[in-house]
Protein backbone atom coordinates (compact mmCIF):
# COMPACT_ATOMS: atom_id res chain seq x y z
CA UNK A 1 0.00 0.00 0.00
CA UNK A 2 1.28 3.47 -0.83
CA UNK A 3 0.51 6.79 0.86
CA UNK A 4 -2.32 7.65 -1.56
CA UNK A 5 -4.05 4.30 -1.00
CA UNK A 6 -3.62 4.74 2.76
CA UNK A 7 -5.11 8.25 2.55
CA UNK A 8 -8.11 6.87 0.62
CA UNK A 9 -8.57 4.17 3.27
CA UNK A 10 -8.37 6.86 5.98
CA UNK A 11 -11.08 8.84 4.19
CA UNK A 12 -13.27 5.73 4.07
CA UNK A 13 -12.83 5.22 7.84
CA UNK A 14 -13.75 8.87 8.47
CA UNK A 15 -16.67 8.85 6.03
CA UNK A 16 -18.13 5.72 7.62
CA UNK A 17 -18.09 7.03 11.18
CA UNK A 18 -19.48 10.44 10.24
CA UNK A 19 -22.30 8.81 8.27
CA UNK A 20 -23.17 6.72 11.34
CA UNK A 21 -23.84 9.76 13.55
CA UNK A 22 -27.54 10.63 13.80
CA UNK A 23 -28.76 13.25 13.77
CA UNK A 24 -25.98 14.17 11.39
CA UNK A 25 -23.26 16.65 12.25
CA UNK A 26 -21.69 19.06 9.81
CA UNK A 27 -17.94 18.80 9.25
CA UNK A 28 -15.08 20.25 7.25
CA UNK A 29 -11.68 18.92 6.26
CA UNK A 30 -8.79 19.51 8.61
CA UNK A 31 -5.31 19.58 7.11
CA UNK A 32 -3.62 16.45 5.78
CA UNK A 33 -0.07 15.87 6.94
CA UNK A 34 2.49 13.55 5.40
CA UNK A 35 5.46 12.11 7.28
CA UNK A 36 8.33 9.94 6.13
CA UNK A 37 6.05 6.95 5.56
CA UNK A 38 2.63 7.84 7.02
CA UNK A 39 -0.34 10.10 6.32
CA UNK A 40 -2.72 11.82 8.73
CA UNK A 41 -6.22 12.83 7.63
CA UNK A 42 -8.40 15.07 9.80
CA UNK A 43 -12.03 16.13 9.95
CA UNK A 44 -13.33 18.96 12.13
CA UNK A 45 -16.95 18.92 13.25
CA UNK A 46 -18.54 22.36 12.90
CA UNK A 47 -21.69 21.38 14.78
CA UNK A 48 -21.58 22.54 18.40
CA UNK A 49 -21.61 19.48 20.66
CA UNK A 50 -22.92 20.64 24.05
CA UNK A 51 -21.35 19.41 27.28
CA UNK A 52 -24.61 17.56 27.94
CA UNK A 53 -24.32 15.64 24.64
CA UNK A 54 -20.57 14.87 24.52
CA UNK A 55 -20.90 11.50 26.25
CA UNK A 56 -23.62 10.43 23.82
CA UNK A 57 -21.55 11.62 20.87
CA UNK A 58 -18.48 9.68 21.97
CA UNK A 59 -20.67 6.65 22.73
CA UNK A 60 -22.09 6.58 19.19
CA UNK A 61 -18.57 6.67 17.76
CA UNK A 62 -17.16 4.10 20.19
CA UNK A 63 -19.99 1.63 19.50
CA UNK A 64 -19.54 2.04 15.74
CA UNK A 65 -15.79 1.54 15.93
CA UNK A 66 -16.22 -1.59 18.05
CA UNK A 67 -18.92 -2.91 15.67
CA UNK A 68 -16.48 -2.28 12.81
CA UNK A 69 -13.93 -4.57 14.47
CA UNK A 70 -11.64 -1.81 15.69
CA UNK A 71 -9.90 -2.18 19.03
CA UNK A 72 -10.30 0.63 21.55
CA UNK A 73 -6.80 1.60 22.70
CA UNK A 74 -7.50 4.45 25.14
CA UNK A 75 -10.29 6.54 26.62
CA UNK A 76 -9.90 9.96 28.22
CA UNK A 77 -12.92 10.59 30.46
CA UNK A 78 -12.08 14.24 31.10
CA UNK A 79 -15.42 16.05 31.52
CA UNK A 80 -14.45 19.04 29.38
CA UNK A 81 -12.10 17.46 26.82
CA UNK A 82 -12.95 13.75 26.49
CA UNK A 83 -11.37 11.58 23.81
CA UNK A 84 -11.37 8.03 22.49
CA UNK A 85 -8.70 6.21 20.53
CA UNK A 86 -8.93 3.05 18.43
CA UNK A 87 -6.92 0.94 16.01
CA UNK A 88 -7.80 -1.19 12.99
CA UNK A 89 -6.41 -4.69 12.54
CA UNK A 90 -4.08 -3.39 9.81
CA UNK A 91 -2.60 -0.59 11.93
CA UNK A 92 -4.66 2.52 11.17
CA UNK A 93 -5.07 4.59 14.37
CA UNK A 94 -8.16 6.73 14.90
CA UNK A 95 -9.05 9.34 17.46
CA UNK A 96 -12.02 11.47 18.37
CA UNK A 97 -11.15 14.38 20.65
CA UNK A 98 -13.48 17.05 21.97
CA UNK A 99 -11.85 20.46 22.13
CA UNK A 100 -12.86 23.97 23.09
CA UNK A 101 -16.50 25.02 22.65
CA UNK A 102 -17.50 21.39 22.08
CA UNK A 103 -15.65 21.07 18.78
CA UNK A 104 -15.03 17.46 17.78
CA UNK A 105 -11.85 16.47 15.97
CA UNK A 106 -11.51 13.18 14.10
CA UNK A 107 -8.10 11.98 13.03
CA UNK A 108 -6.76 8.87 11.28
CA UNK A 109 -3.04 8.09 11.24
CA UNK A 110 -1.91 5.46 8.74
CA UNK A 111 0.68 2.79 9.39
CA UNK A 112 4.02 3.16 7.63
CA UNK A 113 3.44 2.64 3.89
CA UNK A 114 5.29 3.11 0.62
CA UNK A 115 6.07 6.73 -0.19
CA UNK A 116 3.93 8.39 -2.87
CA UNK A 117 2.17 11.63 -3.67
CA UNK A 118 -1.02 12.25 -1.69
CA UNK A 119 -3.99 13.99 -3.30
CA UNK A 120 -6.58 15.99 -1.42
CA UNK A 121 -9.55 14.07 -0.10
CA UNK A 122 -12.45 13.65 -2.50
CA UNK A 123 -14.95 13.28 0.37
CA UNK A 124 -17.54 16.05 0.23
CA UNK A 125 -17.48 18.23 3.36
CA UNK A 126 -20.87 19.13 4.80
CA UNK A 127 -19.76 22.50 6.21
CA UNK A 128 -17.75 25.34 4.63
CA UNK A 129 -14.13 24.49 3.81
CA UNK A 130 -12.54 27.72 5.11
CA UNK A 131 -9.98 27.59 2.29
CA UNK A 132 -7.27 30.20 2.74
CA UNK A 133 -8.18 30.74 6.39
CA UNK A 134 -5.34 30.45 8.84
CA UNK A 135 -7.51 28.50 11.28
CA UNK A 136 -10.80 26.65 11.18
CA UNK A 137 -13.21 28.59 13.44
CA UNK A 138 -14.87 27.19 16.55
CA UNK A 139 -18.07 25.23 15.94
CA UNK A 140 -20.70 27.56 14.52
CA UNK A 141 -23.54 25.27 13.42
CA UNK A 142 -26.45 24.65 15.78
CA UNK A 143 -28.15 21.27 16.05
CA UNK A 144 -31.40 20.99 17.98
CA UNK A 145 -30.09 17.66 19.31
CA UNK A 146 -26.27 17.86 19.57
CA UNK A 147 -26.22 21.49 20.75
CA UNK A 148 -29.03 21.05 23.29
CA UNK A 149 -28.24 22.62 26.63
CA UNK A 150 -25.22 24.50 25.29
CA UNK A 151 -24.76 27.98 26.79
CA UNK A 152 -26.04 30.48 24.27
CA UNK A 153 -27.66 27.79 22.14
CA UNK A 154 -30.90 28.81 20.55
CA UNK A 155 -33.86 26.89 21.91
CA UNK A 156 -35.54 24.38 19.60
CA UNK A 157 -37.96 25.97 17.20
CA UNK A 158 -36.37 29.42 17.28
Amino acid sequence: MDMQAAAVRSDAILDAVLQEIRPEVRWTHGFTSVGACEVTRRRVVMTDISAERRGSFLGVVERFWRKSGYRMTAVNNNAEFPAIYARTRDGFRMSLRIGGKGQAFFQVDTPCVQESEVADSTSQATAPLYEGAEFIPRPNIHSDFWSAGAPGAAPAGS
